[in-house]
């Protein structure tokens, strides 16, 4: 059985609507009912659940918001994974912990691998490595998986909130000098499921690995797809212009390069993602339809 902490966020909601589709066994904690960083509660709740692996869904997602309020972001994404660890690692519970494409300051030319070295930009960046070293610290039986640009049906998001805006305006302009692998929850969410399975062998590779939609773009790139997809449903044509960073600026800085090395994961449990245009524009598809 998979128990994860964050039910409630958009991949919490996700990994328990495919579990059903899987077959798979699994209970989603919202926050509610399990804060991540209060220890007695999930002590309490791997007691009850004696689930076979834990995942954690939890996370400060505002990068903006960061920036001010490092404390808290620290508090979500590297106290509470310490907590978790900590209470899988007594009860010898293998503990699959999300991470992203934040650690790395974006310079790189090409894709990001595994063994690149970290270097966070931002708040969020660092609060998320802080929780990457916890859970490695904590628990030796842990998969850490990075992922970006991260989208589905569930929660708020770059592709809902073009969607949103394509009913609304008649043109959007949209950053086109940041480039990343749009990855939808639902592909991360079947990576999961395929993977927990595995982690009951004795020979499983613990470790970071890197999991994302297939293809790199821009955000202009990935809003344009979005457009065109939509269109089919709403006639809306609303032009998409590409602008600079510097044309938007925001309280934190974002990578530039945010394209991730997912070789490492594909070869070990045999998963990947579809191409990010195909993901994207099922997802859009079910949302219009809805």
């Amino acid at each position: 059985m998979i128990l994860v902490f964050g039910g409630n966020g958009q991949l919490g909601q996700e990994l328990s609507r495919k579990a059903i589709e899987h077959g798979a066994a699994l209970t989603a904690l919202p926050r509610s009912e399990a804060d991540i960083t209060n220890a007695d509660q999930v002590k309490a709740a791997i007691q009850r659940h004696k689930p076979d692996v834990v995942v954690n869904a939890a996370a400060y997602t505002a990068v903006d918001q960061a920036e001010d309020e490092y404390d808290i972001a620290l508090r979500a994404n590297a106290h509470g994974p310490a907590i978790l660890a900590a209470a899988c690692r007594s009860a010898d519970i293998p503990l699959i912990h999300i991470s992203t494409d934040y650690v790395f300051d974006g310079k790189k030319a090409g894709a990001y691998r595994e063994t690149d070295a970290i270097a966070p930009i931002g708040a969020y960046g660092r609060s998320k490595v802080a929780g990457e070293i916890a859970v490695r610290v904590g628990m030796p039986k842990h998969l850490i998986i990075r992922t970006s640009w991260i989208y589905g049906e569930f929660g708020k998001n770059f592709l809902k909130t073009i969607l949103r805006l394509a009913r609304e305006r008649d043109e959007l302009r949209i950053v086109a000098d940041q480039h990343g692998n749009p990855t939808s929850t639902a592909a991360l969410a079947s990576a999961i499921l395929s993977i927990a399975p595995q982690l009951q062998n004795e020979n499983t590779r613990w470790g970071t690995y890197h999991f994302c939609g297939t293809g790199v773009t821009s955000w202009h790139g990935f809003a344009e797809w979005i457009v065109a997809v939509q269109a089919r449903h709403t006639n809306r044509k609303p032009k998409v212009l590409p602008i600079t960073t510097q044309e938007y600026p925001t309280r934190a800085a974002r990578p530039e390069n945010s394209a991730l090395d997912c070789t490492l994961i594909r070869h070990v449990f045999g998963t990947t993602a579809e191409a990010w245009t195909k993901d994207s524009e099922r997802v859009t598809d079910a949302l219009l339809r809805a």
